[in-house]
């Protein structure tokens, strides 16, 4: 894990508007970002762009003002708002004379502190390796030479390709560690599924009450705090519905606009639980004023991480921060419950939450007969993974017979990922109300 300093900073908020943004919602996020990094906020800069400056991000004119903010207040730390380019943090900390941190080094700062498991320590280390990797390069530029040639050989680049041969080994020492962690989590996951447990995976953007809710929910006593990123490890607990069904609910890591890559690509095997689960607890803070937006950024982090087709229940969290809202529940079009109203604070409209839960998971389960060609092997193979097989017979003119349980949920999600592997399915014969079939008997005779 790469090394921080273990006091606060004085810091300097540089926040730009370009283009349509809410910038004092922006401003805002990234105060609270740079308080979860232990940094000391003593001075801000905002102002508004059309496009970046290509050199220094805000301008020379800018850049000047800032300069002065900065010494004038006495900072020693620059905090962007934005992703930049390796060259342009490199021209702003000369200019400044001041070490510069954007969004992407400060998020991965905060989850450098706040990873508690041997695996979340990998996948912080992994993306702050690969984030340092582009930065190193670049930073290397003034010492690098073209290989062979008199005069262009000496001490920069063996430096530089020293350096870079260090990273790649430590990176792929990393992945191959996540890689064994990743397989024993999809041990469990398969575990579970055989098990005919139900999972149910809280995501949202952070901040938004999804540990809180996790830990009415279940009673797992999570950390939980009115703060940025307050928890990163995911945790499993089983939760009893009314209905007398179990289900398993995980609770992840928040979302934020603008997430590193780095982190989305480390974190992918933490994020197989949102991907692998059959519902998914979107928790919005409903007193937010950027409530919108935040609902599109988590939209777009499922769909990079490819749990976009999960089934989604909608929890409308923190209702006690509003005028006159009351717990309720809102159906879909199908007379599905779509959307929960309730406050994770005080306990209010968790027993319509909980309801809601055991009417989308209810009839978990469907029986289907289906008969598959040769050319089914995947949707075959579908079946062994996301369902229990009770029967397979292979036809003597090629192909199979299955008599297959498949969790409900799980069919609905393959109905929006593949819809012509679901329409086979679809088309099958439900066998829910008959016993299991001794195809090899009745074939044999």
């Amino acid at each position: 894990m790469l090394e921080r300093p273990r006091s606060g900073e004085q810091a300097v908020l540089v926040n730009l508007t370009i283009g349509p943004s809410d910038g004092e919602a922006a401003a805002e996020e990234l105060r609270q970002l740079a308080d979860a990094a232990g940094a000391v906020c003593v001075g801000t800069l905002g102002g508004s762009r059309a496009v970046p400056d290509a050199r220094l991000f805000i301008g020379s004119g800018k850049a000047e003002e800032l300069k002065g903010l900065v010494a004038a207040e006495g900072a020693d730390l620059v905090i962007f708002n934005h992703v930049l380019s390796p060259a342009q943090q490199r021209n702003l900390e000369r200019e400044l004379g001041r070490r510069v941190v954007d969004r992407t080094g400060l998020i991965l700062d905060i989850f450098a502190q706040r990873a508690r498991s041997f695996e979340g320590k990998l996948q912080v280390e992994l993306a702050q390796l690969e984030h340092l990797a582009t930065r190193l390069v670049r930073g290397w530029t003034h010492l690098e030479r073209q290989k062979g040639g008199i005069g262009l050989r000496g001490p920069g680049e063996t430096q530089l390709e020293t350096d870079r041969r260090l990273l790649d080994k430590r990176i792929a020492v990393l992945k191959r560690r996540l890689a064994r962690i990743g397989a024993q989590r999809d041990q469990g996951r398969r575990a579970r599924r055989k098990a005919e447990l139900p999972a149910v995976a809280l995501v949202g953007y952070t901040n938004a009450g999804k540990s809180t809710l996790f830990n009415r929910l279940t009673g797992a006593g999570v950390y939980q705090a009115d703060q940025l990123f307050a928890t990163l490890d995911p945790t499993l607990r089983r939760l009893p519905l009314p209905s007398g069904q179990v289900v398993t609910v995980a609770d992840t890591v928040g979302f934020v606009s603008d997430l590193p890559h780095e982190l989305v690509a480390a974190f992918r095997a933490t994020l197989e639980e949102t991907r692998s689960a059959e519902l998914l607890l979107h928790v919005i803070d409903a007193a937010a004023a950027t409530r919108d937006r935040q609902i599109e950024d988590v939209t777009a982090v499922l769909a990079e991480i490819g749990a976009e087709a999960v089934p989604q229940l909608q929890v409308m969290n923190k209702i006690d921060l509003l005028e006159d809202a009351m717990p309720r529940v809102e159906y879909d079009a199908q007379g599905r419950p779509a959307r929960v109203w309730l406050s994770a604070g005080d306990g209010v409209g968790l027993d319509l939450l909980m309801a809601a839960i055991a009417e989308r998971c209810r009839g978990a389960d469907t029986r289907r007969r289906v008969r598959l060609a040769p050319r089914d092997g995947r949707l075959r193979a579908w079946l062994y993974s996301h369902g229990q097989v009770l029967v397979d017979v292979e036809l003597p003119a090629g192909g199979w017979e299955i008599e297959v349980r498949i969790p409900a949920l799980a069919l609905e999600r393959l109905r929006h990922r593949d819809p012509a592997a679901a329409s086979v399915l679809d088309a099958a014969p439900d066998m829910a109300d008959q016993s299991v079939v001794d195809w090899p008997t009745m074939l044999a005779g």
